[in-house]
């Protein structure tokens, strides 16, 4: 890990200079970058919009960031913005091309930096087709599965569980009133299960989950590992639905009315509670992050989201 120094471009009339103020490690996909695990075929496709460089190595990644437009689109000069741009400290930002989105008035910064991790748990509902009175079960506690958690705690009527090996995960359990289990006590016949732990037991676990006919939705990416999938016991009998679920696309339920933009807009919208700022558990200064980035990146690292600061 190193900082390096970059000559910015000179701006054109439809990008805005940002100065950042906060950008977050996205812990699950950018361990894998960081572990060089970014499978060839997918090296097109997992590409973050402001990259520069190849996988596996020199890469400038990221894409969690929040900062102050200064200079830009009339509309924008001013404003504290979310945009999918990487770890530094001002950057030029394609507004035709790039979405970028004003922080609504009561939602700090730092926390804005989830707003990446909110949009792929939205879209991972709606794949998901929960609705109200479901039976759900949440397998993995980061933040991706706390922000799943989050939403499907509200829709009405839902019974929702948490399911972690890690007992501290108990605390976002109950700060979003749902229950907490160890995977060993798992509930039994839910309609929908949530997979975001990005190990094979998590996933043996959200199927054995399942009631008859009820849907896994695999939210971890493994990179170029190869999991083992337990397609015995009851997967066939139960007639079980194992669908992906990736922020790439639209969820198809929406495609024909969301846009990107209007995605993205609605996640930022969902941070407006207080109680995700407890899923930033870490702020680390820009300057510290090549020393600080291989232990928030280590497996099994403690913590959640960590914040850079500029």
């Amino acid at each position: 890990m190193e900082l390096r120094d970059e000559l910015l471009s000179e701006r054109t009339g439809s990008e805005a200079l940002i100065s950042m103020l906060y950008s977050g490690v996205s812990r699950g996909t950018e361990r894998l970058v960081f572990d060089g695990l970014v499978a060839a075929p997918e090296r097109d496709r997992m590409r973050c919009p402001l990259q520069a460089g190849e996988f596996p190595f020199p890469v400038k990644y990221g894409y969690c960031a929040v900062g102050t437009v200064e200079a830009g689109p009339e509309a924008m000069v001013g404003k504290t913005v979310f945009t999918l741009a990487p770890h530094q400290d001002r950057q030029i930002v394609p507004t035709d091309r790039l979405s970028v989105v004003a922080i609504p008035d009561g939602i700090p910064a730092k926390r804005a930096i989830l707003a990446a991790n909110m949009e792929t748990a939205l879209n991972a509902v709606w794949d998901s087709g929960a609705g109200p009175g479901d039976r759900i079960v949440v397998v993995g506690g980061g933040v991706l599965g706390l922000l799943v958690t989050f939403i499907v705690s509200q829709i009405p009527g839902t019974d929702v569980t948490l399911v972690d090996l890690d007992q501290s995960r108990k605390t976002y359990a109950d700060l979003f009133g749902v229950r907490f289990q160890k995977p060993l006590d798992g509930p039994g016949d839910v309609d929908v299960a949530f997979h975001a732990s990005a190990t094979s037991a998590g996933l043996a676990c959200a199927l054995a989950c399942c009631g008859d006919e009820a849907t896994v939705v695999e939210l971890s990416w493994f990179g170029d590992q190869d999991p083992s999938v337990p397609l015995g016991a009851g997967f066939h009998a139960k007639r079980l639905k194992l669908i992906s679920s990736q922020v790439g696309m639209v969820a198809t339920s929406r495609r024909p009315r969301w846009s990107y933009q209007r995605r993205l807009e609605k996640a930022v919208a969902l941070l407006a509670d207080d109680r995700l700022d407890q899923l930033i558990t870490e702020e680390v200064a820009f300057a510290d992050l090549p020393a600080a980035l291989p232990r928030i990146l280590a497996p099994g690292a403690p913590g959640l989201m960590t914040a850079i600061s500029y």
